[in-house]
């Protein structure tokens, strides 16, 4: 008869705890450690050189990025491993015993009583490409918050040297006014502009002249009161702006380049591109490690907490467990998928109608949006408008 092996590994930051049993119920490995380095990989690996690699079933956490170069150890020997979200790993635990026992040890025989009593889901051979996936767009996320800082503090200053600048450009902080502030600074200088034609070309041809007049005529009569120390600070946000925004231009190739290299039928669905899907594969990974839409929805913390008191049952707010980048990325593409999609729309409106607020509205068309894009990814088929009606 074939024999299986269970390892469980409990991650953290310098050690990992491991157990190990096999089908036959023998604890081969009940308490033990290995450092996260080079020795550490060698110990842990000399343990699993009797067994063929493939009745080795491995489990852990997801954790952070501090089991990440374990996952990569692993698929470079040829092992396969099975991340599971650390809420369900608790509960399990907790049903399987009433002793308040919180060990790293423990932890690691729970990750093993986990994997032999469920279905063995390993993660995909995508997993360098979604490692890579998630770091860039975690990274163009920070950089983007970031940039926005940026903007609050030019606004902030032009509040008092140039006050009406930003609503003469829409209240926005927008390439041309950027361009215009990094080459005259402050009202003063704004009010006695002439080369018209290099704005132009900045703002590709959507400046007009006409706006530049009227530009320089807001500068004369502007109430603002510019100082060396505002020029200097607008001066020094927008040299930081144009700078983050060449970072996050050079990461927004790379995603685009790694999300078409998946292949994915997300971006089948009109209003999701390239970065946007992104941002929703790097934090879901395989999406065939889930078993259902539903465990999509609480990975991404957007199922409704349930109370109940006797008879009464009733649905409260999102729980927000998960990732909150992902929770964020699912929100940002929902007003996109009400402008360019029919179902969408029909849905979001149909909410509204029955009296829901505006980001429960929303939330509703997220929580759609993950269940088509399970059937998508699981059916492997593109999006089709008359098969989700």
């Amino acid at each position: 008869m074939k024999e299986t092996i269970y390892i469980g590994i409990d991650i953290a930051k310098y050690k990992h705890d491991f157990c190990i049993i096999s089908s036959t119920g023998e604890v081969i490995v009940q308490n033990n450690s290995f450092e996260n380095n080079k020795k550490g990989f060698q110990l842990f690996f000399s343990y699993l050189k009797p067994y063929n690699k493939a009745d080795v079933q491995i489990l852990f956490e997801s954790t952070a990025h501090y089991s990440m170069n374990l996952e990569l150890e692993l698929i470079d020997q040829g092992y396969s491993f099975m991340k599971m979200n650390g809420l369900i790993i608790k509960q399990f635990f907790k049903a399987q015993t009433l002793r308040k026992t919180k060990t790293d040890k423990a932890d690691a025989f729970a990750l093993t009583q986990y994997l032999m009593a469920n279905t063995y889901k390993p993660n995909s051979n995508r997993l360098y490409h979604i490692y890579s996936l998630k770091s860039l767009c975690r990274t163009r996320d920070r950089l983007v918050r970031e940039r926005s800082k940026f903007k609050i503090y030019i606004t902030n200053e032009l509040d008092k040297s140039f006050p009406e600048i930003k609503k003469f450009f829409d209240n926005k902080i927008s390439i041309t006014l950027l361009y215009i502030l990094e080459k005259y600074k402050n009202k003063n200088k704004i009010s006695l502009m002439k080369d018209y034609d290099s704005i132009r070309k900045v703002s590709a041809a959507n400046f007009s002249f006409t706006r530049f007049l009227l530009l320089k005529q807001l500068a004369k009569e502007s109430i603002g009161h510019p100082t060396e120390t505002s020029d200097f600070l607008i001066e020094s946000y927008v040299k930081s702006i144009n700078c983050l925004s060449e970072q996050i231009d050079s990461i927004e190739k790379q995603i685009i380049e790694a999300v078409r290299k998946l292949d994915t039928h997300i971006l089948s669905i009109p209003g999701i591109a390239e970065i946007s899907a992104g941002s929703i594969i790097a934090e879901f990974g395989d999406i065939k490690n889930f078993e259902s839409p539903e465990k999509m929805l609480a990975f991404a913390g957007l199922e409704p907490s349930i109370r109940q008191s006797g008879t009464l049952s009733t649905e409260g707010h999102m729980v927000k467990h998960g990732s909150g980048y992902l929770r964020n990325a699912i929100m940002r593409v929902v007003n996109s998928l009400v402008m360019h999609d029919q179902v969408f729309n029909e849905y979001y409106n149909k909410k509204r109608d029955e009296g829901k607020h505006h980001l429960v509205a929303q939330s509703h068309v997220a929580k759609k949006l993950i269940r088509i894009i399970y059937t998508l990814e699981i059916k492997d088929i593109d999006y089709d408008i008359n098969f989700v009606k």
